[in-house]
C-alpha cells in the first residue's frame, strides 16, 4: 500500500493548530492573569524579532501593525511547518497510534519552542521570568 501525505490537509491542519494555540493562550491569559493586551503585544514583538531583529524589542509593548503582521506570519509559518512535519510522521499510522504520536510530537514542539528558541533567541526567556 502506498502512503501519501495530503499536503493541503496538512497545511490546513497547521493553520488550524496555529489559530487554536493562539485562542487557548489568549483564554489562559484572560483567566489566570490581568495582562491583556500588553502581553500579547510583548510576545508579538518577541516573535517578530526572529525576522526583524532586536530593534523591535524595546518597550512600550503597544500595538504596531507591522510587528503584528510579521509575528502572525512567523507564527503561522511555524504552525504549517509543524503540521507538515507531523503529517509526514503519522501518514502510515492508524488513528489511535497517530493520536499518541501527535501528542508526543506536541510535547516535543512545546519543548523546542520553550527551550530551543530561548537558546537561539534569548529574549524569549522573559515570559518565564517576568
Amino acid at each position: 500500500m502506498q502512503y501519501r501525505v495530503t499536503w493541503s490537509a496538512a497545511l490546513y491542519a497547521g493553520v488550524a493548530a496555529g489559530i487554536l494555540a493562539t485562542l487557548v493562550q489568549i483564554a489562559l491569559w484572560s483567566i489566570f492573569a490581568d495582562v491583556l493586551p500588553t502581553i500579547l503585544f510583548r510576545d508579538a514583538r518577541f516573535t517578530a524579532a526572529i525576522v526583524m531583529g532586536r530593534a523591535v524589542l524595546p518597550p512600550p509593548a503597544t500595538f504596531d501593525g507591522g510587528i503584528m503582521l510579521v509575528a502572525t506570519l512567523v507564527h503561522f509559518a511555524l504552525s504549517i511547518i509543524y503540521g507538515l512535519s507531523l503529517s509526514w510522521v503519522i501518514v502510515r499510522l492508524r488513528a489511535a497510534p497517530s493520536l499518541l504520536v501527535g501528542a508526543l510530537f506536541g510535547l516535543a514542539v512545546y519543548g523546542m519552542n520553550m527551550y530551543g528558541f530561548t537558546a537561539v533567541f534569548p529574549w524569549f526567556e522573559a515570559p518565564a521570568t517576568g
